[in-house]
């Protein structure tokens, strides 16, 4: 089965540990999260608020459930199922539905719906206004990747390998496109980029497809690494992480492979190089950022990917996907910290402590705010003091 031992490998490979038994019967010493650093503070961060939403599943379980704004308002995933709209400027409650499903992808939004998955295989469509169910379909297998919507179309990812088209309307299915699955793959799928009438698509096999929205075929392909070694372990090449679409050019990165820039149109690659990551990637008008397997971040020059700066003193500090956020770069890592860099060297300006659970998403912008989501559920608003 494609999820055998899928739990256990991410912990072990990924993980803080001093020492793991690997899958194979050896023993490998492993560098222990690196201690947290000291330096200057020159920028203070303000906390607005804070919305305890509730953990959306056990305490040592990882889902990316990233937040999302859409339409002026923060939607996000709690206890029990819940989905919640919340005000920006206070976190409260604009609507709150209950779906009494195990909710493992999302939210998702588009096309005036906010969209989420669930362990059971549902793809959920609520009212992006009042949070009323609008249907509730059920799809191949579980849904680890936020669906995504436009141009009347609902596009999911589930973790056999497949991508649904579902009809805005009704959640029909209008087409579905179905990759083949590694015998052994990390737990997580990426989820589409929607973009110029297309779903663009990250695949366990190292491979980025371009799908048309209409129907579900193939408009380019391109491989971004290819998988190598004697053992299924060594052979993992995931993307993992959200395809990032920046002006007319797309970027992804593997697991045990490549990072690469995609011409959007016609699917061919203008750079690749060498990098390892689950975490993924970040971009602003000039760089690509990027936490590596080893919780280093990496600038990155988006035009011919020259490395412009690393950040090596968080190492395996299990941190998330960097967020470019003016001249700043965030990323949060597994006891509850925020790290601020400042974008042209990678040098620590902040630290903040919004909670003690791990971050599993990465932070998000709206506006000049700066939004963290942690595993217990605790949403956080904050901003740079002036």
């Amino acid at each position: 089965m494609k999820r055998l031992g899928l739990t256990l490998c991410l912990v072990l490979l990924l993980g803080g540990c001093a020492k793991v038994s690997e899958m194979f019967g050896r023993e490998k010493e492993l560098t222990p999260p690196a201690a947290l650093p000291e330096f200057k503070v020159s920028l203070e961060i303000q906390t607005l608020w804070q919305r305890d939403l509730g953990a959306p599943a056990k305490k040592k379980v990882s889902l990316r459930l990233v937040p999302t704004v859409y339409e002026k308002r923060i939607h996000a995933v709690g206890k029990k199922g819940h989905v919640y709209a919340l005000d920006p400027k206070n976190g409260e409650s604009l609507w709150e539905t209950a779906t009494n499903a195990v909710i493992t992808g999302g939210p998702g939004t588009g096309e005036g719906l906010v969209l989420v998955g669930t362990r059971e295989g549902e793809v959920i469509a609520l009212d992006a206004k009042t949070g009323k169910q609008h249907w509730r379909v059920r799809v191949s297998s579980e849904v680890l990747a936020a669906p995504r919507a436009a141009e009347g179309i609902v596009v999911t990812r589930t973790i056999d390998g497949k991508v649904f088209g579902l009809a805005v309307k009704d959640g029909k299915q209008v087409w579905v496109y179905d990759r083949t699955v590694p015998l052994l793959s990390l737990r997580g799928t990426s989820a589409p980029a929607l973009v110029r009438g297309m779903a663009i698509c990250g695949f366990d096999s190292g491979r980025l497809v371009a799908l048309s929205l209409q129907d579900g075929q193939p408009v380019w392909e391109a491989r971004i690494a290819v998988p190598h070694g004697r053992s299924e372990l060594e052979r993992m090449v995931d993307i993992d992480s959200d395809p990032i679409v920046a002006g007319d050019t797309v970027y992804a990165v593997t697991f045990q492979g490549r990072i690469a820039a995609i011409d959007i149109d016609s699917g061919r690659i203008g750079w690749q190089r060498d990098m390892s990551s689950h975490a993924g990637l970040g971009a602003g008008p000039r760089a690509l950022y990027v936490t590596d397997e080893a919780s280093h971040i990496w600038a990155l020059d988006r035009f011919n990917n020259a490395s412009l700066w690393r950040q090596q003193r968080l190492q395996h500090r299990s941190l998330t996907a960097p967020l470019h956020l003016g001249n700043l770069v965030v990323s949060g890592d597994f006891e509850g910290y925020l790290h601020w860099m400042r974008d042209s060297d990678g040098q620590f300006v902040a630290r903040s402590r919004v909670g003690r659970s791990p971050f599993d998403s990465p932070p998000i912008r709206f506006g000049q705010l700066l939004l963290a989501y942690d595993r217990s559920g605790t949403l956080t608003a904050l901003r740079i003091k002036k």
